[in-house]
């Protein structure tokens, strides 16, 4: 496993970081508690130092787990990322959009005025049983609140001792530079996967510019690269990949297409179709850290493994070559 440092900062993570949204059971048709607590215990045990989770994933639950998985291990050897901002339990801010856990009904909202991000940050440090969170993150922008006001909740969490390092998610370049006033930024979590490239046109040359780390976030998209859902895959109640324009059929055959080309190529370096994407992934201009779930040990140990390959620059054509010739609808 490599270790990657954060822009400007001390803090190093796996480059491969255990995303610990499916574990959660939210959105992703419910979760086996022990499965997910050996899949993170798994990763670590595979180099995996880093694990990324939030409040939201579960409505707590995510983070409970990654408490329960990490107990034996030294803390100051692992990484722990969560996030604040998007509240379940209160109705303050903007309004986000329905949705549905373990048979309630609920209004997420984005919220992140200053005490409540304060709040959140203590909540998160008894959920996940510590006393310091690596890496803080706002999940998304929150329309109501001035980023500067979010910000200086940061500034006084890190002049505690309870946040080493600050960062973002989902934010633009705009909203990164007025963020810049008042805290240094080390990084911006974002989408991006071989299907999603869109953060390439500003995002990434700006973040290159500024020596800030973009930390990708589902660059198998969920798994339609993994190679393991095919045209007709039935997916789980609750499980919110089924809506996804992936998932349609005729996009589903043009995807599987190109994994199809670029399957010789793993199978020449001993790799499986989700090893070889994260590693391409992770040779991206920009890109420092690659986000990864998993919900049981065998998932957790193949994504792991990526870590251990490298792709030459011919063999990063190539992919791009057969990546070219995909057209999904």
């Amino acid at each position: 496993m490599r270790y990657r440092t954060l822009g400007n900062s001390d803090l190093k993570l796996s480059e491969i970081t255990f995303g610990a949204w499916a574990v959660g059971g939210w959105m992703w048709g419910g979760n086996d508690m022990n499965e997910s607590i050996e899949a993170i215990r798994k990763s670590i045990d595979q180099g995996v130092t880093s694990i990324d989770t939030a409040p939201v994933y579960g409505m707590g639950l995510s983070e409970e787990i990654v408490a329960e998985a990490i107990k034996g291990y030294k803390r100051s050897d692992l990484q722990i990322v969560t996030k604040f901002g998007l509240r379940w339990n209160d109705t303050k801010g903007q309004f986000y959009f329905k949705s549905h856990h373990n048979g309630k009904d609920l209004d997420i909202y984005k919220y992140a005025a200053k005490e409540s991000v304060i709040a959140e940050c203590e909540e998160s440090l008894k959920r996940l049983k510590t006393d310091y969170i690596d890496l803080y993150q706002i999940h998304w922008a929150d329309e109501t609140t001035p980023i500067e006001e979010t910000m200086e909740a940061l500034v006084l969490l890190k002049k505690q001792g309870k946040i080493r390092e600050a960062g973002v998610c989902n934010y633009t370049k705009q909203q990164m530079e007025t963020a810049e006033k008042v805290i240094n930024l080390v990084s911006n979590q974002v989408s991006y996967s071989m299907l999603k490239r869109e953060i390439e046109q500003e995002l990434v040359p700006n973040c290159i510019k500024l020596n800030k780390s973009i930390l990708a976030y589902s660059p198998l998209q969920r798994g339609f690269l993994s190679g393991k859902i095919k045209p007709g895959h039935v997916f789980a109640e609750g499980d919110h990949r089924s809506t996804s324009s992936f998932a349609k059929d005729e996009n589903l055959k043009a995807i599987n297409t190109f994994l199809s080309a670029i399957k010789p190529l793993a199978e020449s370096k001993n790799a499986t179709l989700s090893q070889l994407v994260i590693r391409w992934t992770l040779q991206q201009p920009g890109i420092t850290i690659a986000l990864v779930g998993a919900r049981n040990a065998q998932q957790a140990e193949e994504n792991a493994k990526a870590g251990q390959l490298k792709l030459s620059d011919e063999e990063m054509m190539y992919i791009n070559k057969a990546l070219n010739g995909l057209k999904l609808t």
